[in-house]
Parts: structure tokens; C-alpha cells; sequence
């Protein structure tokens, strides 16, 4: 008899755990059409995760793609397996390290030189580790926020030629969580302090309310070209982004993940949907989730006088200003 309870709440258990990814954890897909023949795309950290599965994507849509990132060997692997995936040769490898400023420069002269459009600008890569960049910032700043800003900035002329054009940038609703130190980043140009890992994913939290600020702001200083811009919660999701992360993190933490989010090709959904969906451009600036805008997020991701002074201060930081 026990035997028997044990097993019928095993299955019951098993039964609850699908419905829960069935009803409460499946996203809703991109439903957008739309191909992209004779089109651009780069994708930023897309030997991996949500960038692999958004650069399998576009290219499967016929457009030109652009892998952007660090490790060569992975990002050469992800190329060959994208193009056998989907018949599209036209799939690149071009290196970009977003922890150095000179590299992104480097990678636009190199974009500048060999490409004559750009439709599509995703920014997805991130990262949740310690340390410092090569120009002396937080890794995580300078990585998730500023290479970015600065990638975007180098190449807007180019979206502006070939517009209309989109930029899309990966946040996360772990900025809610976050807010911008004027102070530390002045004065330690980073965005907290680096230790635990507890301290590290405050850091990430920090650095993706400066994704959704920076992509409110920009769409102000786009108005009126044919650029519009997108700042994304790609949901719950198995991604390597953690892999450097501390022992008791792995332990505690990922296994969770492993439970309870979903995988990348659902991550993407909303990444593809602002890049893709007709009709969407008056929403340029917004913050979507699970294929929608979300029109009521926190005041402090749609506030002014911050995005503006983070704006500037990226700009010093850059060397733009």
C-alpha cells in the first residue's frame, strides 16, 4: 500500500511539474513572418544560448548574420552549425571582445569596411562575473552596458543608411532590482561592489536597468530617423550566462534553473519578436516581455533626467563626448 502512494505521488508530482511548463512557463513565440533576404543582422554573443538561437533564426529567414564574439573557436563551430541548420551560407564569424573599447572599434572598422548595411543590431551578449575590463571598468558594466552603448553608437550611421532599421537589446526583469549609483561609477566605474555572488547578480541587476535606460533614452535621439529600438525580458531561461559563477551558487541556484526555466529557443521569442514584427514602430524605446510591451514598468526605467546622465556619462566614458 505504501509502495503504492509512494508511486501515484511520484506521478502526481511529475504530472504537476509539466503542467506548471505547460500553463505558467511556456512563452509565447514570435509569430512574425517576415524574411530577410538581401537583409544584415549582427548578433552580439551568438556562439551560445539565446544569441545562437536568435542568429539560427534570422538566418534561417534568409538575412546575413553576423556572429560578434569573444572565443573564436566556439563562435567557428556555432557559424558551421547555423549554416548545415539552415541552408544560409551567408552566416560570419567577426571578433568582438566587449570587454575592451579598442576591440569594439576594431570590430566596426571591420563591419564598416566589408558590409554595406545594417537592418538589425541585436545586443544580447551578458555576463555575471568579477573583475575589471581592459579599460579598467566593471565587468559587468562594461560588458553588459557600455560595449554595447558604444557598439550601438559606432554603427547608428550605418542603421540610419539602411533603415528602416532595428536595434534590440537584451535586458532582464532583474532590473527591478537595480538602480544607478552616479557616485560609485564616477568615482569606481562600476556599478557596485565587487564579492559574493549575491553581489555579482546585484551588479547584473544594476547593469540591466542601464539596458533598458540606455534603449528609452536612445529612442528620444532617434526620433524622427527610421531607427527604432527595443529593450527585451527574454524570460526565464537555461543559459550559460552563470558559468562562472561561485560553488554555492551552482549548487543552490542552478539546479533550479535546470527546474524551472525554459531553454533558449523560448528566450529568444521576444528578442525576435522587436526584431522582426511589423507594426511595432511607435513602441520604439519600450521594454517588451513575452512578445508585448510592457507599458507600466517601474518609473525609474523610464526616468528622464537618469537616462539622460547616464547617457553622458557613457559618452565620457567612450570617448564620444
Amino acid at each position: 500500500m505504501m509502495l503504492e502512494l509512494l508511486l501515484l505521488f511520484s506521478l502526481l508530482l511529475v504530472g504537476a511539474y509539466f503542467l506548471l511548463h505547460a500553463v505558467f512557463l511556456k512563452l509565447p513565440r514570435c509569430r512574425s513572418a517576415v524574411e530577410l533576404h538581401g537583409k544584415t543582422a549582427v548578433v552580439t554573443g551568438a556562439n551560445t544560448g539565446i544569441g545562437k538561437t536568435t542568429a539560427m533564426d534570422l538566418a534561417r529567414r534568409g538575412a546575413r548574420v553576423i556572429l560578434a564574439c569573444r572565443d573564436r573557436r566556439r563562435a567557428e563551430a556555432a557559424v558551421q552549425e547555423i549554416i548545415q541548420e539552415t541552408g544560409n551560407s551567408q552566416v560570419i564569424f567577426m571578433q568582438l571582445d566587449l570587454a575592451s573599447l579598442q576591440s569594439v572599434r576594431s570590430f566596426v572598422d571591420d563591419f564598416l569596411r566589408s558590409e554595406s548595411r545594417l537592418d538589425v543590431l541585436i545586443n544580447n551578449a551578458g555576463v555575471i562575473i568579477g573583475g575589471k575590463t581592459k579599460d579598467g571598468f566593471g565587468m559587468i558594466f562594461g560588458v553588459n552596458h557600455l560595449g554595447h552603448f558604444l557598439l550601438t553608437m559606432l554603427l547608428l550611421d550605418r542603421l540610419k543608411a539602411s533603415g528602416p532599421s532595428r536595434v534590440v537589446t537584451v535586458a532582464s526583469k532583474a532590473y527591478e532590482m537595480g538602480k544607478v549609483d552616479f557616485n560609485l561609477l564616477t568615482t569606481q566605474r562600476d556599478v557596485g561592489v565587487d564579492g559574493s555572488d549575491y553581489e555579482l547578480f546585484l551588479m547584473y541587476c544594476h547593469s540591466k536597468l542601464c539596458n533598458v535606460l540606455f534603449t528609452y533614452e536612445l529612442a528620444k535621439r532617434l526620433q524622427d530617423t527610421d531607427v527604432t529600438c527595443y529593450s527585451v525580458h527574454p524570460g526565464p531561461i537555461q543559459t550559460e550566462i552563470a558559468r562562472s559563477s561561485g560553488f554555492w551558487w551552482k549548487i543552490l541556484v542552478v539546479p533550479f534553473m535546470y527546474l524551472f526555466f525554459v531553454d533558449a529557443v523560448s528566450g529568444a521569442q521576444t528578442t525576435l519578436h522587436c526584431a522582426l514584427e511589423p507594426g511595432i514602430e511607435h513602441l520604439s524605446g519600450h521594454y517588451f516581455d513575452r512578445c508585448s510591451p510592457r507599458l507600466n514598468i517601474e518609473s525609474k526605467a523610464r526616468d528622464d533626467a537618469t537616462a539622460k546622465k547616464l547617457w553622458e556619462l557613457s559618452e565620457g566614458f567612450c570617448g564620444l563626448a
